[in-house]
């Protein structure tokens, strides 16, 4: 409340009172009337105000004098924001650029079916738009089981950095698919485009030295001294054996898959390496540079969960009769060998 208000109140009464009461009195004096009946009149008129401003302080709302707070306007949820642009899509489907913002709304929100679909509305109103070709690509090989990027994600990545040259996350993306295909030395070509456009000594073109250097080791070449660098990232290091009751079930052409995926979160390999399942006993070492998307990697998570799998298919996807073995779940940080006996059948 304001004082000034009160005071200025009280004076406004006063002068109200004294101009229409005092001619009054004298008025009354001359007409000969008892001097207690002005008395009265005076208490009377100075006492209905006061009675007022009591019962005002009792039962009103005395702080409205101050005015009234603006109240602080309440910023949108997410679940809101997406809501109002599905909205506003649904009255505007032909807004690309609006289609585009879900999309990559989406795919923050590792809602990848989504985000797909969402890139594909894109597409049909904006064929040539590279980020949405990237997109749909990557939000398909995180939606598919076994996580490749094949048909037409392929075929859109290709597209993509045909239209781009210097998309990095296109190039980035292509190289795993032509790397996920046992196509190392395309993989390895694809990778040196990309290194060019990447900031030298960042963490990315370090991830991407070592994938390169791991993908001319599949490919039978030498590596080159750029790409042997010591990962800055988590390394576990995964010592691999076959139970001796398994070794009848062992036969040429497995393939011998060691990865680690998040303790909690999608089941997308975190990182995963792929050998001849002949090589067993095998140890593997897991870093950043064998994440099959550039968004899920090792050093992402805290606590993986570390597994291997002898697959006679080849496929990154468990089946019916694969060889199975995992150490459970262990820090990222672990530098001590990570031991995995494959002891049971899928």
């Amino acid at each position: 409340m304001k004082p000034v208000f009160y005071l200025a109140a009280a004076a406004m009464i006063a002068v109200a009172l004294a101009l229409l009461l005092v001619p009054l009195v004298r008025h009354g004096r001359r007409q000969g009337r008892p001097r207690g009946i002005f008395v009265l009149a005076l208490m009377v008129a100075f006492a209905l105000p006061l009675g007022a401003a009591g019962l005002y302080l009792l039962i009103g709302t005395p702080v409205a004098l101050n005015g009234v707070e603006k109240q602080p306007e309440q910023p949108l949820s997410i679940d809101q924001a997406v809501a109002e642009l599905q909205t506003h899509l649904q009255a505007e489907p032909k807004d690309a650029q609006g289609w585009l913002l879900l999309a990559q709304t989406y795919a923050t929100l590792r809602k990848s079916a989504e985000a797909r679909d969402a890139y594909e509305h894109v597409l049909n109103l904006q064929p040539d738009s590279t980020v949405a070709m990237v997109g749909w690509a990557e939000s398909d090989s995180i939606v598919r089981t076994d996580h490749r990027i094949d048909g037409r994600a392929l075929e859109l990545l290709q597209r993509a950095v045909q239209l781009e040259p210097d998309n990095q996350r296109g190039l980035w993306l292509l190289g795993i698919s032509q790397f996920q295909h046992d196509r190392y030395a395309e993989a390895a070509t694809t990778w040196r485009r990309l290194q060019p456009l990447l900031d030298p000594g960042s963490t990315v073109a370090k991830a991407v030295a070592e994938q390169i250097a791991v993908a001319d080791a599949r490919a039978g070449q030498p590596p080159v001294a750029q790409a042997t660098a010591t990962p800055d990232g988590p390394a576990l290091q995964v010592q691999v054996s076959l139970a001796p009751k398994l070794k009848d079930q062992l036969h040429v052409g497995q393939t011998l898959f060691v990865y680690a995926r998040a303790e909690q979160g999608p089941p997308m390999p975190l990182a995963v390496a792929r050998l001849d399942a002949s090589t067993l006993p095998a140890t593997v070492t897991l870093t950043d540079a064998m994440g099959m998307t550039p968004q899920l990697k090792l050093s992402s998570a805290a606590r993986v969960f570390v597994g291997a799998r002898i697959s006679s298919s080849g496929q990154a996807i468990a089946q019916s009769g694969d060889l199975e073995g995992d150490a459970g779940v262990v820090e990222v940080s672990t530098r001590a060998p990570i031991k995995i006996e494959i002891d049971r059948v899928h």
